[in-house]
């Protein structure tokens, strides 16, 4: 489909691979809350959110987000 049927961002969870000690996890979500936000207008892309520090993710990765979305 398009994301022009998203209505709205609903919530978001994004955790953070870090170190023992790392307590900065919401600011590196901030930038996904900014990317929805850009993307889906302020109205829109306004979310609640969750951000926690993880020992480790799936593969390595650095970041995993889930999202849950309002859509049309």
């Amino acid at each position: 489909g398009s994301i022009d049927r998203v209505v709205r961002v609903v919530k978001v969870l994004g955790m953070v691979n870090c170190a023992p000690g790392f307590n900065q996890t919401p600011q590196v979500i901030d930038g996904c809350s900014e990317l929805f936000h850009e993307v889906f207008g302020p109205e829109a892309g306004k979310h609640t959110r969750s951000a926690v520090g993880m020992a480790e993710l799936p593969f390595d990765i650095p970041v995993e987000i889930e999202a849950i979305f309002q859509i049309d």
